[in-house]
């Protein structure tokens, strides 16, 4: 399912390009289009949402547009961020937190729809996920909606981003080759696999997951789970106490 995002202080506006979103003739029939009126509600629901295009408007009160592309860039460095704008004054700062596009208001229905046929061709491009088999249907499942994945007796949970959970017939260690090819996903137990982005906070015994979930962290790799995780987020070596 594509989620598109758009945050901007006039509730006219939201309405107007809400509207103009939804009449774009590329948009897949089970879209979702949620509108924010401040960066705080935006940043709190991508965080659990994981919307794909995210069209945000830069001049806002007490969080400008700016500032909350930086917090979500702090955990999400992949979803297309779109600025919109009356002034082309920030155009540069857009670059600094690798902005897809820069729209100028008042913004046509040909730009725009413009814009969204360049997302949506990178988002069909770079789409990569795992097919994953429950006891009745099939799962096209993006990696950037798997939260973590779960050995319990005879059977794998995924879990996903939006709180939803699939329970697959498939053994765990098909998750293990799928999974762990990619520098997203890391086995902090022998039942549990992660997905780092989706991590809020962790200690010595626990992963703590956005969505509030605990995952136990084996004792046996909790130094290379740290290393691994600072590594990949930061580019740089921690230290759990």
């Amino acid at each position: 399912m594509l989620k598109i995002a758009v945050c901007d202080d006039s509730i006219e506006f939201l309405s107007t390009i809400k509207e103009d979103i939804r009449n774009w003739e590329g948009l897949p029939e089970d879209a979702l289009i949620q509108t924010f009126e401040n960066g705080d509600s935006l940043v709190s629901a991508h965080s659990s949402e994981n919307f794909d295009f995210i069209f945000l408007d830069v001049v806002m009160p007490f969080v400008n547009g700016i500032e909350t592309a930086k917090e979500i860039r702090s955990f999400d460095k992949k979803v297309k961020i779109v600025f919109l704008t009356s002034s082309p004054e920030f155009a540069l700062d857009s670059y600094s937190v690798k902005a897809s596009n820069y729209l100028l208001k008042p913004i046509s229905k040909n730009a725009l729809f413009e814009c969204l046929e360049e997302l949506y061709s990178d988002y069909e491009e770079d789409f990569s996920g795992i097919v994953v088999k429950s006891f009745s249907s099939v799962y096209n499942v993006p990696f950037h909606n798997i939260e973590f994945i779960e050995a319990m007796n005879k059977k794998v949970i995924v879990h996903l981003c939006d709180e939803r959970s699939i329970e697959s017939s498939e053994q765990f260690y098909i998750f293990e080759e799928k999974l762990l090819s990619f520098s997203d996903f890391y086995k902090c137990h022998r039942s549990y696999i992660v997905n780092i982005h989706k991590i809020a906070s962790f200690n010595a015994k626990d992963i703590i997951m956005r969505s509030g979930k605990i995952v136990p962290l084996s004792r046996s790799c909790k130094k290379d789970f740290e290393e691994f995780y600072f590594e990949t987020l930061f580019g740089k070596a921690g230290d759990i106490k």
